[in-house]
């Protein structure tokens, strides 16, 4: 039975992520290695490429400070009640559940150019829909949980005494922080910028929508692939569908080996607070 079960399970691996990726392969090179990388050095290929890569930078950043933070908060707040903390953990888990369209609907009806937000914006030159900072809000809401799932746990399994400990001795926040929540906390915390990258790297509904998909403005690498595959330039299409793929592949690897070196640390006593 276990190794029917194990069976099916590579089985579905091979046909949902292996094929298609072959797949995806051979028709970036059905033209040769000259027409794969035509497709790449485009003009409207490498603004799209320029655009996800400002969206993931920033992206990135806020999900590490922000993300931190409400760990932070969630697990130490003494402001969070018992009643109140199942209703944040609800609402961080929110994105799971909400389709990206629909985060990317949410957006334009809250900073459209028709509402009063939008408009006030648009007044001062600030400019949200159909522009990058949208863009940015829509994954930031997607990515979001990614971090704080990571690191909520750690903070709990470490508890507070090393950090009362500090203080005690008379370390300010930011020192305890540095010097002892944050070695604990740290490879979560790389966890969730991987994660972060991966995921905001290849949103495409979100984006797709709040965007506006104008090109070489406000077009992205997997929206410009939605655009190729529909206009029938396969080889285009799949070749940035490849080179997106190869960088979720290389994060996912990096981040298997991340984990392999923590728990390294950990049986070698270097990852625990309690070891020193």
């Amino acid at each position: 039975m276990r190794r029917l079960l194990i069976g099916i399970s590579f089985l579905v691996i091979f046909l949902l992520i292996i094929l298609p990726f072959l797949g995806i392969t051979v028709g970036a090179f059905e033209d040769g290695p000259s027409a794969f990388l035509k497709s790449l050095v485009r003009p409207e290929a490498l603004h799209a490429m320029k655009i996800s890569l400002i969206i993931v930078s920033i992206v990135t950043i806020l999900n590490a400070i922000i993300g931190i933070y409400i760990s932070l908060e969630i697990v130490r707040g003494s402001w969070i009640s018992r009643w109140l903390k199942p209703i944040i953990n609800a609402l961080i888990d929110l994105p799971f559940a909400v389709s990206p369209v629909i985060v990317g609907l949410m957006v334009i009806l809250i900073f459209g150019p028709n509402t009063a937000l939008g408009a006030f914006l648009e007044d001062h030159n600030m400019k949200i829909v159909y522009a990058i900072p949208g863009m940015v809000i829509a994954t930031m809401f997607i990515t979001f949980p990614l971090m704080v799932r990571e690191v909520v746990p750690l903070l709990e399994e470490i508890g507070t005494q090393s950090e009362e400990a500090s203080a005690t001795l008379g370390a300010g926040p930011w020192r305890t922080f540095f010097q002892v929540t944050w070695p604990s906390i740290r490879w979560g915390v790389v966890y969730g910028l991987i994660l972060t990258i991966a995921r905001a790297l290849g949103e495409f509904g979100s984006i797709l929508v709040v965007s506006g998909n104008i090109i070489n403005q406000t077009q992205t690498a997997t929206t410009l692939v939605y655009q190729d595959a529909e206009q029938f330039q396969l080889v285009a299409a799949n070749s940035l569908a490849f080179v997106l793929g190869l960088i979720s592949i290389t994060i996912l690897l990096v981040l298997e080996w991340l984990k392999r070196r923590s728990e390294a640390a950990r049986n070698h006593g270097g990852g625990s607070p309690h070891a020193h």
